[in-house]
Parts: C-alpha cells; sequence; structure tokens
C-alpha cells in the first residue's frame, strides 16, 4: 500500500462532477483529494456571489482534515470580483484556517502569467453575461482577450469532447498566445496535450490552473506530464 504524502482540500459547487474526478486523475498515487461541497444549482449572479459567502465555512470543514492547502473551485464565482478582490478571499481564508489557500480565478491569473501569456483567447459553457464577466476579469488583471465564446449552457459537465474542442478551435487567432477554457465542471483534462498539439499553444483550464495553484501554495513544483505546457514551467 502507498502512503498518502499530501492532502489537498477543494471547495466545490455542489453540482460539480468534474472537478474531484480531474483532480484525482492529476494527484496520482500519493495524494488525495478532499473535498466540501457548497449548495449550488444554477449559474446566476445571485447564486454564485451567495457561493462565494460560504467558502470560509467550507473551508474551515476542510481544514479539520488537516490537508496542507486548499483551493477555493468555483472559477465563475471568481470572475465576478475584482482579481484583488479574489486574492483577498484567498488571503482570508488562509488567515483563518492557517493553511494555504487558492482561488481557481486567481490560480488562472498565474498560470497565464507562467506560461508567457498576456495576448489570449477564451473558450467556455457559459452565457453571454458570464463571458463578459470573464472578459472584464481577464482585463482588469492585465491580459488582452483576442476572443471569447461560449455555449450558451449550464450543463457544463455533459458537455463531449468533439463540442469542446471545436469551440476551443473556433476562438484561436494567429496572435494568441495561449488557450484559456473556463469552467471547473467542463471536462478538458484529457484534452489538453491533444490540444496543444493542435493549436502550438499553451492550453490552460480551470482544474488544471487549480491544481498547478494549489500545489505551487504549499511550495510543490511537481511536474504532471499529461497536464500540458503549464507543469512543465517553474
Amino acid at each position: 500500500m502507498t502512503d498518502w504524502h499530501t492532502k489537498l482540500g477543494i471547495i466545490v459547487p455542489s453540482w460539480n462532477t468534474v472537478m474531484e474526478y480531474e483532480f484525482g486523475q492529476m494527484a496520482g498515487p500519493q495524494t488525495s483529494i478532499h473535498a466540501q461541497r457548497i449548495k449550488h444549482t444554477d449559474d446566476s449572479e445571485k447564486s454564485l456571489l451567495w457561493l462565494s459567502t460560504q467558502a470560509p465555512q467550507a473551508a474551515e470543514l476542510l481544514s479539520h482534515a488537516k490537508v496542507q492547502a486548499i483551493c477555493h473551485g468555483c472559477t465563475a464565482s471568481g470572475f465576478l470580483k475584482t482579481p484583488q478582490e479574489d486574492l483577498d478571499q484567498a488571503k482570508e481564508l488562509t488567515a483563518q484556517t492557517q493553511i494555504p489557500c487558492v482561488t481557481s480565478a486567481a490560480s488562472i491569473v498565474g498560470a497565464l502569467r507562467a506560461v508567457s501569456a498576456q495576448k489570449i483567447s477564451v473558450a467556455s459553457p457559459y452565457e453571454l453575461w458570464l463571458n463578459e464577466r470573464v472578459k472584464i476579469y481577464l482585463e482588469l488583471a492585465g491580459f488582452e482577450v483576442l476572443a471569447i465564446a461560449g455555449l450558451g449552457t449550464q450543463a457544463h459537465g455533459s458537455i463531449s469532447a468533439p463540442v469542446i474542442k471545436a469551440l476551443a478551435h473556433e476562438v484561436m487567432r494567429t496572435n494568441t498566445e495561449a488557450l484559456f477554457i473556463s469552467c471547473s465542471n467542463f471536462r478538458t483534462l484529457n484534452l489538453i496535450t491533444e490540444l496543444e498539439n493542435e493549436l502550438g499553444r499553451p492550453v490552460i483550464t480551470s482544474n488544471q490552473a487549480s491544481m498547478w495553484g494549489a500545489l505551487r501554495s504549499m511550495n510543490d513544483m511537481r511536474t504532471i506530464k499529461h497536464a500540458g505546457k503549464l507543469f512543465q514551467t517553474q
């Protein structure tokens, strides 16, 4: 039996069926993933903002498991804030639990910077209003969003790989420096390497960046071969 040496905590919207799975795929046999769910059944602005208010209680419960890092894992809820407000929440959760805490949105910003991208294209399953907020957040964080497109659905976890790939190709531009695929309930992990090979650009996804951010917050610099160019950076 292999002993666990790392325990990661994730705060997950209750309808999310992808984040735990993809974290587990990236974690390997010596890292365990521990999730705390927050009630969430629709992507209205009110629901997403409410979800963030429940993060302190969820983080507190994860701290009881003595996890070594925590990721607040709803990408969209972070994008409804400013980048500074999102970072401030991560700092507050860290101070509360005395455990390194990151958010998906801030981890995505860090990941895009780690692959030296400034001009980006964005694909998501989101409705138009939410994509508009994603664009505002990323521009406030210093990126130039060359193109952004969504599928206009809230059935994020049911979207097939061919549909996701087609959307990724649709938003690419000749001067795109990285592709960002948003949503922690979007099944993208197994597409990263394939898309990077097809597009010739780094591909950043919500769960991949969240895992990277959580690990880096505890100075775990491991590489994960099937998780794209991001995990080959230091």
